[in-house]
């Protein structure tokens, strides 16, 4: 079946931002007196969602700082620091292969909404896209409500739809929709995570249009 719509996560997927995570993780680990610090591969192998467990899994503890804390400290340093992020390599060429070939392109993420338009509006990117799904606070829960309540919306034929992420999280998200997935091992976490989920695993945005618009995308 042709696919006619492409889900795609931002961070780490269309938006290159994983060493400023790792290093924001860092700071905020340093500001809050732990010793632990982590380089790029020791990060991809805790990063997960809920994001509360992957904290955890970094090694803070909630009886110290709360998460809410936390995640107001990490934030207020990662959006100012994130206006240097680019556009993973590849991505805008992609963008514009997929619309070229009649394709519907949506993001939908974990990021807050006003975060992701205007992340998407620095990069030129904004107007790629039918619409952006992005969440109400910066708590980065599931996207599956956001994902349904789209779907419900537009009609769309899940089984004509595909999502593009860089997390065991998106194939969840995928697997919740009733949609394909195609999971990009630059991001986040490492291409053995998310081999595990049976998902395709791409090593560049071309590869995962490449499978998109040869109807190779798993449901």
């Amino acid at each position: 079946m042709r696919t006619e719509l492409v889900l795609w996560d931002w961070n780490g997927t269309l938006l290159d931002d994983v060493a400023l995570c790792v290093d924001a993780l860092n700071r905020l680990l340093a500001r809050h007196g732990y010793s632990q610090r982590y380089d790029l591969e020791s990060y991809r192998k805790i990063f997960g969602f809920p994001v509360e467990e992957y904290y955890l899994r970094a090694g803070f503890d909630f009886s110290r700082n709360s998460f809410d804390e936390l995640a107001k400290s990490y934030m207020a340093d990662y959006i100012p620091a994130s206006t240097a992020c680019p556009l993973t390599g590849d991505a805008r060429p992609t963008l514009d292969r997929l619309h070229r070939a009649g394709l519907r392109q949506v993001i939908l993420s974990a990021s807050p909404i006003d975060t992701l338009r205007r992340q998407t509006a620095e990069r030129g990117v904004a107007d790629c896209f039918d619409t952006l799904l992005g969440l109400g606070d910066i708590y980065a829960k599931s996207k599956v409500e956001l994902g349904l309540s789209y779907l419900e919306r537009s009609g769309f034929d899940p089984a004509k739809a595909v999502m593009v992420g860089d997390s065991t999280h998106d194939y969840q998200v995928a697997r919740a929709l009733g949609v394909g997935c195609i999971l990009y091992s630059g991001g986040h976490q490492s291409a053995e995570a998310l081999a595990s989920t049976g998902a395709p695993v791409v090593p560049t945005l071309t590869a995962a249009a490449d499978r998109i618009l040869t109807g190779l995308a798993a449901n």
